[in-house]
Parts: structure tokens; sequence; C-alpha cells
């Protein structure tokens, strides 16, 4: 599918959207929208931080194809997982890490939910905290979602926010957590493979505890704090004031919101 843009200005400066297209379009295919119209932040030169999950990797595709035709040039790519390593590689995008480049130009990601602040649950894919250090040195962090991430407030679609734990009784990790979030009803579940049961394994030798609240946690800062001095715990999932720009794919076409 050719996808060209025509932005124009709507509601405030802050905010741009695309003519929707006449075609009923997939959940996928918004994706790729997004993801697309995120590459057009990428410059030649530039040390760009490659995102993880299926809306990444429509960005980390199309970055890969515009290097193949020489429209973009000396890219560094700096991935968030080694899923998207061995995909980059295979699209011959030239690696390097943040050893070698401390600071990144952009980054380019998905999300799990998005507040009406920006604020961000991510991890569902497991790469939460490769994904938080590089996003965290980076000038300009994009977020590409659909519109089924936007929610009212975290925690509002029912769904996990994962925390990344160290595997050594996990359990009572879990308990702990659970009893900090117990005004919200939370439940803490260890993720697990489907296909055995086993405990999932980051890509750092962790676990990770899913989240899930029937009720808001109320202020964000506060509850990553205190999940973050809990023993035990690697990092959480709560991604606070970092998007700079927000991409969100959706009916009405596409919506670009940079941070005020």
């Amino acid at each position: 599918m050719a996808l060209a843009y025509d932005p124009h200005f709507i509601g405030s400066e802050n905010a741009e959207t695309t003519s929707p297209s006449p075609l009923v379009l997939t959940q996928d295919e918004l994706k790729k929208i997004a993801a697309y119209k995120a590459v057009e932040f990428v410059k030649s030169g530039m040390v760009v931080g490659l995102g993880t999950g299926s809306t990444s990797k429509h960005a980390v595709d199309r970055i890969g194809e515009l290097l193949r035709q020489g429209i973009l040039t000396d890219i560094v790519g700096i991935p968030t997982s080694k899923r998207t390593h061995e995909q980059a590689l295979s699209l011959d995008i030239p690696l390097s890490d943040l050893e070698t480049h401390p600071v990144l130009d952009l980054a380019i990601d998905g999300a799990d939910e998005v507040d009406p602040d920006m604020n961000l649950v991510k991890g569902r894919g497991g790469s939460l905290l490769r994904e938080k250090m590089i996003e965290c040195v980076s000038k300009k962090f994009v977020v590409i979602v659909d519109e089924s991430k936007l929610v009212d407030y975290i925690g509002g679609s029912g769904l996990a926010m994962p925390v990344e734990i160290v595997p050594f009784c996990w359990k009572f990790t879990a308990h702990m957590l659970q009893s900090l979030f117990q005004e919200a009803d939370c439940v803490a579940k260890l993720r697990t493979l489907s296909e055995n049961g086993e405990p999932y394994v980051t890509d750092n030798s962790n676990y990770i505890i899913d989240l899930y609240f029937k009720k808001d946690i109320g202020d964000l800062k506060s509850a990553g704090d205190a999940i973050l001095r809990l023993p035990g715990v690697v990092e959480h999932g709560l991604f606070l004031g970092m998007a700079t720009t927000l991409i969100v794919a959706g009916k009405l076409g596409v919506t670009v919101k940079n941070k005020s």
C-alpha cells in the first residue's frame, strides 16, 4: 500500500492529521501507517533507537527499505531487544550500542497504553528494560500507536502493566507488588509461556510480573518510585514524560501530537 501524507494542522499548533483512507483498514495496516509516518522524522546521519513490537517492526522495515533505496544514508541503529537486533541485521541496518553512542538523535517505538498527557505503559512485548534505557537518552522519542491504545488513565485498558524482576524469590516480589496497589484492587501475575506454562524470560534473564488494576493508581511518579524501591524489582513499564511526539493512526486518519 502506498503511504502518501498531506498533513494539515487541526485543533492546535501541536497536532496535525492526515486525510482518512476511503478503505476500512485493519489494525495492522493502521500500525503500518503510523510507523511509516514516524520514519519521516529519521534523517541521514542519525543514531536511531529501534523499538520492539508489532508496530515498531514496520518502522524498522521502513528504515531498512529507505537505506536500500539510498534515500537514507549513514544511519546507526540501537536495537531495544534481541528480536529487533536480528530484524535489523537481516535488513543490513548498521548497529551499535549505548556505550558507543550514549546519546541518540531519535527513538521510535510503540506503546501499550497512552494517556492524555502522553504517559505510556510499555513492556507487554517483554522488552521494557532495554527500551527504557535507550529511549530515556534519546533527544526525541516518537511513539507510534493505533487508536486502540489510547486510554483515559494509565491502567484504564484493564490489561497488564509489566514489571521486570529478578527470578530469585519471585513469589515474594509479586506479593509485595500486589500489596503496594491493593487500593487499586491490583492482581499480580507471573508472565508465563502459553505453550508450556514456564516463566517468560526476558533478554536480560529476568521474569516479568504483570499488574492488573481495576482502579486508577493515582499519582504515576509516586507509583513508579514505590515500585522501584522494592527489592527484587529491576524496572517497571511506566514511561512517564518521555514521549516527545505521539503518532496515532485511526479511522479518521493519522494524528501527530507534539509535547507542549
